[in-house]
């Protein structure tokens, strides 16, 4: 039997370098969106969403809290720059940080809730065939798929079920 190799589901990259990653392409895809259009379109979206699949696919698997976690305080902070920097680019240019971040979380939730679900179905898969490729263990702390293995029953020593009632 030949063993199938599945590149990203090796990665080893710490939370700190997919975290910082994670920061620099968001900036980067707000910084290319605003020189062509001033404001954040469907561009920014796709690449917030891409990102997220790309984010759960680089992590190594200890690092999968992290990255389960990472979209929403993303788009929050990069939000909260641009809002600072200039807020017209998520928000009327005459609104404040604050309101600048809600409208800008209001625009573009949809792209927040694919890229967070996306993320999410991504690290799920993974942690799933972690499970099952032979001679890889999950880390510490990572629960098991709900795969019943030889080990889970215990019908040789188990006694016969009973009943009893009360009263």
């Amino acid at each position: 039997m030949t063993q199938v190799r599945v590149p990203w589901l090796h990665r080893t990259e710490s939370e700190r370098q997919v975290v910082a990653l994670g920061v620099a392409v968001t900036l980067s895809a707000v910084a290319l969106d605003v020189a062509m259009g001033e404001r954040l379109s469907l561009f920014f979206d796709l690449c917030f969403i891409t990102l997220c699949l790309v984010l759960a696919s680089r992590i190594a698997p200890g690092g999968f809290f992290t990255v389960a976690l990472l979209p929403p305080p993303l788009m929050i902070v990069v939000f909260a720059l641009v809002g600072a920097i200039m807020p017209g680019a998520i928000a009327d240019p005459r609104d404040g940080i604050v309101q600048a971040v809600v409208s800008g979380l209001a625009h573009h939730s949809t792209a927040l809730f694919v890229g967070y679900v996306l993320c999410l179905l991504t690290l799920e898969y993974r942690r799933r065939l972690l499970a099952v490729v032979p001679g890889r263990s999950l880390p510490a702390g990572t629960a098991s798929p709900a795969v019943p293995t030889a080990q889970d029953s215990n019908l040789d020593g188990s006694p016969a079920p009973t009943r009893s009632t009360s009263g």
